[in-house]
């Protein structure tokens, strides 16, 4: 095996860590909890998958880097966030919009990898702008807008 491809696995798997501790996160959000453990597995994973990304053989500018550019400031932000949310509720309300942000940039990226890499979602959308991707980003996107609903709603620090 190349060192290519050992590396992209080990950056699938850092990336299926980051949505599985993301999900159970905003799973505890929106009841209120925001347990240590989980906070820590999703932004440390959350880094690695940017870090390991940001690994790979550059070939200029594109979507990807623009949203792992993004993702490394919200990500700065949000671990800023989560050591000062005590403080106020402005802080409380930023770790909570930017964990969701992150989690969101997560799975839109697994959606769009998905439709390049497995063979049978590619048949379905080889150029990435067929009906099932938009469809399945736009599904995500209401799921993250109910998700940030109900977690923003039962945060202990929603409102600003």
């Amino acid at each position: 095996m190349d060192f290519l491809f050992d590396f992209t696995i080990l950056h699938v798997l850092i990336s299926v860590i980051a949505l599985v501790s993301g999900v159970r996160l905003t799973v505890a959000f929106t009841k209120g909890d925001d347990p240590y453990s989980i906070k820590f597995v999703f932004l440390v994973s959350t880094a690695a998958n940017l870090l390991t990304g940001f690994l790979f053989t550059f070939h200029g500018v594109t979507p990807a880097i623009v949203i792992g550019a993004l993702n490394a400031v919200i990500l700065l932000g949000t671990i800023a966030a989560s050591a000062r949310k005590s403080s106020t509720r402005l802080w409380g309300l930023s770790y909570v919009v930017g964990s969701l942000a992150l989690l969101y940039f997560n799975c839109l990226v697994f959606i769009v990898q998905s439709f390049q890499k497995v063979p049978c979602l590619h048949a379905m959308a080889p150029v990435g702008n067929e009906p099932p991707v938009i469809v399945s980003q736009g599904v995500l996107f209401l799921v993250a807008i109910a998700a940030g609903y109900l977690c923003l709603r039962r945060t202990r620090r929603p409102a600003i």
